[in-house]
């Protein structure tokens, strides 16, 4: 269950992350007329913000229907937007911004998977299995690593076709073979009371903000890196989108890693170390270094932090929540976490277009994650305590 999950994630997020890749090469080849840097980030990041808003209703479904029926649909309603965009929208940049929206229903598979998967798991391994889920986020480096070569080498809608075709064949395997673990219980409260309860409680909105920080610093560098190393260090569309793989790569292998790290030792260090390097890394990348030495240094260390505290925030909502509102409260987490990702690179074009500079915003980055830091260590912290320890009791009573 937990490799077909996660290969479903991986296929849906390469779905999700298709149009990042091409942005920088649709401003260099005039398809779609002259765009400017903020042209670019805009259409880059609206999958994001759908793919994020989608897993706040996405996910309180999960709870109700189970990820067998949730992950098919899904995959099987992406390919209506993709063949729009291969067949109707590659030439209008207002018809691919349409597109990109609809595009962004397969980033919400993220709340469908850590429900179903967090179901088939005891508590004390909840983080290492939600962590290798979390992995599938690596469908971004696939994206990264095909879509523009593809398009150049095979057309430009062979990048679109094939996703389409991948995300046809998951549905039939996924409808196939998936089960919802034995015992789940729907929930019989309205979706609109699941939500307001599921806010409510303090950990949903202290892991908001934490994933926010965390996958939200993750997603909008996988989608504006490309950018970012074209404008600011002159690469290649190519170039740049290798290096941003290169990036996805360590970002997902660290996620199960954090997960596991925080099933070992507690989620509040990893969250904490995470987000220590994220403001150093970011403060230096702000200097503009060199990007062969110390700017490589940089961004893979923020992309090992961000993966990190990604996995050990779902850690911790596995560790300090009731398995009926994992749904939901994942799908809040993760909204929060895809709206921490659309918002920089508006604000990175943005400074970048005013300033011809990305320092400000990488300072911004800098001092958000700072913050941050400062919130888990204390309030995280505090709120975290009081569950961890009545389960380290309860593991500990003799059967």
């Amino acid at each position: 269950m937990l490799a077909v999950a996660t290969i479903g994630f991986a296929v849906n997020f390469w779905a999700w992350a298709l149009i990042s890749p091409l942005g920088p090469l649709f401003r260099q080849n005039g398809t779609l007329g002259t765009l400017s840097e903020s042209d670019v980030a805009l259409l880059v990041a609206v999958p994001v913000i759908v793919g994020s808003l989608g897993r706040i209703v996405v996910g309180a479904l999960t709870d109700k229907v189970g990820g067998r029926v949730m992950f098919p649909i899904v995959s099987a309603v992406t390919i209506v937007p993709i063949l729009f965009i291969a067949f109707v929208a590659l030439d209008s940049y207002a018809l691919l911004l349409v597109g990109g929206f609809f595009l962004g229903i397969a980033g919400t598979t993220f709340a469908v998977g850590v429900p179903f998967v967090n179901a088939w798991f005891p508590p004390e391994r909840r983080g290492l299995a939600v962590g290798v889920f979390g992995a599938g986020m690596g469908g971004t480096a696939i994206s990264a690593l095909t879509t523009v070569k593809l398009y150049d080498g095979l057309g430009a809608r062979t990048p679109f076709l094939i996703t389409a075709a991948a995300l046809a064949v998951y549905a039939v395997v996924a409808w196939s073979v998936l089960r919802d673990a034995p015992g789940r219980t729907a929930p019989t409260t309205s979706l609109v009371k699941r939500l307001a309860a599921n806010a409510r409680l303090p950990i949903t909105w202290q892991a908001c903000v934490l994933y926010a920080v965390a996958f939200g610093g993750y997603v909008a560098f996988s989608v504006y890196l490309p950018a970012y190393l074209k404008t600011d260090y002159g690469l290649t569309p190519a170039d740049a989108a290798n290096r941003m793989a290169g990036f996805v790569v360590v970002a997902v292998i660290m996620r199960p890693i954090g997960g596991w790290l925080s099933d070992k030792f507690g989620p509040i260090p990893v969250l904490a170390a995470g987000y220590a390097v994220v403001v150093a890394g970011a403060g230096v990348a702000a200097t503009h270094p060199l990007l062969e030495h110390i700017g490589t240094i940089a961004f893979l260390g923020m992309a090992a932090a961000l993966g990190s505290g990604s996995g050990a925030t779902f850690a911790l909502i596995a560790k300090v929540t009731d398995p009926a509102r994992v749904g939901g409260v994942t799908g809040l987490v993760g909204a929060a976490g895809g709206l921490g990702g659309f918002v920089p690179p508006l604000v990175m074009g943005y400074v970048y277009g005013r300033t011809d500079s990305y320092a400000i915003g990488l300072w911004l980055l800098s001092a958000t994650a700072a913050l941050t830091l400062l919130l888990t260590l204390t309030i995280v912290r505090k709120t975290a305590r009081p569950t961890l320890q009545d389960q380290r009791q309860t593991s500990e009573e003799p059967a």
